[in-house]
């Protein structure tokens, strides 16, 4: 039997505080909270198994100065384990991340894009550690923060590192992302490609509402790569609960 589809509640961090964008825009901000191990801790208590967590201002200047507030959050979280993205561009900043501030696995995106070979090195080096950030607009991948647009489809960025150990790919059209509208067909369907190259596949963005993580769930059915879902703006937002969330993958 199938397991459970994974619900993973995201914490994104700027200036020290729980924050929203929509659509990965840092112009479109909304502050949630002030104090994102108490936010942590709350995700535990409701039953999350694992926490997402995007440190936007590494992601923006590949300079880590949420750091004290990352260690807080693994602290609050205990034996649930942590994925951190954001500003993860070398091995340095991915053995700071494991080491140093204590987090399970660390999301690499704009680094696995611009320096393929390195990343595949990366990932052979720490199986299951590093995870693929495959952040999307138009089918194309974003990079740095998802400022700029590589150009490069991101159905061959996923084609590039099947079949390596990697801990997940999330997968993000951020066309849905913070949007509150949903996920798109067209998103379901990327997921669906993603994961039937033998991607271990995290679905994120749009991802709004207990009908939506049971689209995901439906997903996971038909394509078992497909292990987990992201849950943002939607909690903080009240529309969805960790609780609820996690009833509706089964």
């Amino acid at each position: 039997m199938t397991t459970p589809l994974e619900i993973l509640p995201a914490i994104d961090l700027r200036g020290g505080q729980c924050v929203r964008l929509r659509q990965g825009d840092y112009a479109q901000e909304t502050v949630f909270g002030d104090d994102p191990a108490a936010v942590a801790a709350g995700f535990v208590k409701a039953g999350a198994t694992r926490i997402h967590v995007v440190d936007l201002d590494a992601a923006k200047s590949g300079s880590r100065t949420n750091g004290d507030q990352i260690r807080a959050i693994v602290a609050a979280a205990g034996s649930v384990p942590v994925q951190l993205g954001g500003g993860v561009r070398d091995d340095a900043a991915i053995d700071f991340a494991l080491n140093e501030l204590g987090v399970d696995r660390t999301v690499v995106g704009s680094a696995a894009v611009k320096n393929p070979d390195w990343f595949a090195a990366a990932v052979e080096a720490r199986p299951g550690k590093l995870v693929l950030g495959l952040d999307y607009r138009g089918g194309e991948v974003a990079t740095d923060g998802w400022t700029e647009s590589s150009g490069l489809p991101a159905v061959e960025l996923a084609k590039r590192f099947a079949g390596l150990p990697l801990g997940a790919a999330v997968c993000t059209d951020i066309a849905d992302d913070g949007m509150m509208a949903g996920i798109s067909d067209t998103a379901l369907a990327s997921l669906a490609a993603f994961a039937d190259l033998g991607l271990p596949v995290i679905a994120s963005g749009g991802v709004s509402s207990a009908d939506e993580v049971r689209k995901v769930a439906a997903l996971r059915k038909e394509h078992p790569n497909v292990v987990g879902a992201i849950v943002g703006r939607a909690i903080y937002e009240g529309a969805l609960t960790v609780e609820d969330a996690i009833a509706a993958t089964s």
